[in-house]
């Protein structure tokens, strides 16, 4: 503010600010905060970004209403367990096309991205998926089921009771 020849300044009017100090205000604010936002960031690493998978080996308990032939897929598992006369067995949900995950039907299974089909027992009855469906490696303890989904064994092998 300029003051002309004949008026003088009140008491109660602030002072200037000359722009030096606003400036330098500015960057003391903006020093501020960045190191505040490294900080945070700082913070943050020592936790993990990236959440865990769930382990390839589980256990799991078929359900007492379980039919022949009807499929059991645990929850957040890409993998079918079946129980017939013979044994049990468990087949990976992963289309072998592209790596869908296919849904279970009455007749087999269903891939929605490509709309490739397999047979009960995983074989590929329409394209485009190359190959059947894996079948994995499966035991029992006692009325737990213990399934590897990391390891594969030839199509039919089941396990009994």
């Amino acid at each position: 503010m300029t003051v002309s020849a004949g008026q003088s300044l009140s008491r109660l009017d602030p002072e200037p600010i000359p722009r030096r100090d606003v400036l330098g205000l500015f960057a003391l604010w903006s020093m501020a905060s960045a190191l505040l936002f490294a900080t945070g960031g700082m913070l943050r690493l020592p936790k993990a970004a990236v959440l865990p998978s769930p382990a390839k080996r589980f256990r799991t308990v078929l359900p007492a209403t379980l039919q022949p032939g009807e499929a059991f897929v645990p929850p957040g598992r890409a993998v079918a367990l079946f129980r017939d006369a013979e044994g049990t067995y468990a087949i990976s949900t992963v289309c072998t096309h592209l790596g869908c995950i296919v849904r279970p039907t009455a007749d087999g299974f269903e891939c929605p991205c490509h709309g490739s089909r397999f047979a009960r027992d995983g074989d590929v009855t329409r394209g485009p998926a190359p190959r059947a469906l894996s079948w994995l490696a499966v035991s029992l303890r006692g009325d737990t089921i213990v399934v590897d989904e990391e390891a594969t064994v030839p199509a039919g092998t089941k396990v009994t009771a």
